[in-house]
């Protein structure tokens, strides 16, 4: 028994955690509620709508401060899409809560014809996108990007920490036409340190400089390239990172830019199925334009997620920091 190998380690969590930080990582808790509250001090357009899941969607935090200005309106999302293009429609500025699932799968129809067609400043923000909960396909929002992408007049964001959401919240007041943020909730970890505050929307922002590698990232992935960076800097690989908080409209512009900057290595990495989200959005930019780089896709597959502990499956599918590294490092000749 003395000489028998170890048994392999295995990662464990609660299937239904969406929470995303690693211990020790600085966070913020519900960024979004507390964001979307100091702005409706200064801003009586502003109103909340939930469909029983404010707990879910930090939505809570100004249904408590704001009790007036909140409406629940039940396990009935197509009714709050109809409510939502009604408040846009009379003045207000409507911030929607669910779950992605249910505001791309269930309520599209009246996303796409009650607020997108009459390009109403409607805002969802909606929790549990790709793998930041481990229910499975009916709670894993997977499929929401390739679904929402072709929605006409609609703002997509993928926000990859606090700072980020904090700092999209007024941009997507002030937008005039419906947004869709990709919400990261609960104890949000906070990594863009250096952040000057200034969200644009449709603006990417280059977070490191590197010579071996090009990742183009988004959302909760962009964590976990940062992450990977700094393991790869101790092999002198260095990576550099494009992060698109804006998935639609996609700044093209520094994308191309980037990637004709030198000869190396060029990935995506979403929290995302591989199909109709960012990796297919790069590459039909760069197809427009003539550009024939290989891009290597780093992303969920073109199948039904797995149900289980989210560290566990971020390994099984390649969006681990860990994983995300061993990818690049593959690729160094």
């Amino acid at each position: 028994m003395g000489n028998a190998a170890k048994p392999k380690e295995v990662l464990r969590s609660g299937a239904m955690i969406a929470d995303v930080a690693d211990t020790g990582i600085e966070t913020i808790s519900a960024p979004l509620g507390h964001a979307l509250v100091g702005l409706a001090r200064k801003d009586d357009r502003i109103v909340g709508l939930s469909a029983d899941l404010a707990k879910y969607t930090d939505m809570h935090i100004f249904r408590d401060e704001m009790p007036d200005r909140f409406y629940q309106v039940g396990m009935a999302e197509m009714a709050m899409m109809g409510a939502a293009a009604g408040f846009a429609q009379e003045g207000f500025v409507p911030f929607v809560s669910t779950y992605s699932v249910f505001a791309t799968r269930r309520a599209y129809d009246w996303l796409l014809l009650d607020i997108a067609e009459q390009n109403l400043n409607v805002n969802l923000v909606c929790a549990l996108p790709g793998l930041t909960t481990g229910y499975g396909p009916s709670h894993m929002a997977f499929d929401d990007l390739a679904i929402l992408r072709a929605c006409p007049n609609l703002t997509i964001l993928d926000p990859c920490d606090a700072t980020d959401i904090e700092s999209a919240t007024p941009a997507m007041v002030d937008d005039e036409g419906p947004t869709y943020m990709r919400l990261l909730r609960g104890r949000v970890p906070k990594v863009l340190h250096n952040y000057d505050g200034q969200f644009e929307l449709g603006k990417a922002r280059r977070l490191r400089t590197g010579e071996s590698a090009l990742v183009i990232s988004s959302g909760l992935t962009t964590q976990r390239v940062l992450e990977a960076t700094e393991e790869l800097d101790k092999d002198g690989i260095n990576v550099e990172v494009l992060h698109l908080a804006t998935i639609k409209p996609l700044d093209e512009a520094a994308i191309l830019h980037a990637i004709a900057r030198s000869e190396r290595p060029i990935f995506t990495a979403e929290n995302h199925s591989v199909v109709g989200g960012l990796f297919e959005s790069v590459a039909a930019a760069m197809a427009k334009s003539g550009k024939t780089t290989k891009v290597t896709p780093i992303s969920l597959p073109d199948a039904f997620p797995e149900a289980g502990a989210l560290p566990t499956l971020e390994q099984k599918y390649g969006i681990s920091a860990d994983q995300i590294a061993k990818t690049i490092r593959s690729s160094q000749g």
